[in-house]
């Protein structure tokens, strides 16, 4: 726990304690089915909370921080479902963020979904859907004082074998080959630090585009890392 400042009162004899400087630092998570905990290849279910990727990075980074998570299945960048509502990411981020502020670090994990045959986005439109998620939330006065929270943006884990769901995302791994180098492109123009979560984790192969436990714990750590050394 961060030390606390004393503030000494000259009509009292004990120290004041700011009670801002004990509050934890405020994490918010926002995702889609990956976020959410969706077990690959099954019909919707969850795993538990500590498995999470947004459970094990609670677990990582202790109690000096609170970790809040927002993941929705389906959740896209920017693109609008044809069959299904409240999907798009930039619709709902913005009240996202105004009902957990202060937010002082805003977690953009998305663009999974947007690799699915429905939707005719480019890697690099993809990318930048997902910093523009980043841009909006450092425009949102979220953070501490309504100042601006920081913000992550996280590049995709490796796509794994979609045989299995090859009606929806037929495309999704040659589309998502590219999609490291756009990341970067679109992080940069943003001004935003980028976690590559292709560096330490894949989506299992049981449908190709869902992280299993493991994956999970990878994207934790490598979130967390990336989290202490911005609010460091």
């Amino acid at each position: 726990m961060p030390e606390s400042r004393l503030r000494l009162s000259p009509e009292r004899d004990c120290d004041e304690i700011d009670i801002f400087t004990l509050m934890p630092k405020t994490i918010l998570c926002y995702g889609d089915s990956n976020t959410w905990g969706f077990i690959p290849g099954s019909e919707g279910e969850r795993f538990p909370w500590e498995v999470r990727w947004p459970g094990a990075l609670q677990a990582e980074l202790g109690s000096d921080f609170r970790v809040i998570e927002e993941g929705l299945n389906g959740r896209t960048t920017v693109l609008d479902n044809p069959l299904e509502p409240y999907r798009n990411g930039r619709e709902y981020l913005l009240p996202c963020l105004q009902s957990h502020q202060p937010l002082d670090l805003v977690v953009i994990f998305l663009g999974t979904n947007d690799l699915g045959d429905r939707y005719p986005l480019p890697p690099l439109d993809i990318a930048r859907g997902a910093a523009s998620l980043v841009q909006l939330a450092l425009k949102s006065e979220s953070g501490p004082g309504y100042g601006a929270p920081a913000a992550l943006l996280c590049s995709l884990p490796r796509i794994g074998d979609t045989s299995s769901i090859v009606d929806t995302f037929s495309g999704a791994r040659a589309k998502a080959s590219d999609l490291l180098r756009c990341y970067r492109i679109a992080a940069e123009e943003v001004g935003a630090p980028l976690v590559d979560l292709a560096a330490v984790a894949a989506y299992d192969d049981a449908d190709g585009v869902h992280l299993n436990a493991s994956g999970h714990s990878a994207v934790a750590l490598a979130v967390a890392q990336a989290a202490l050394e911005i609010l460091d």
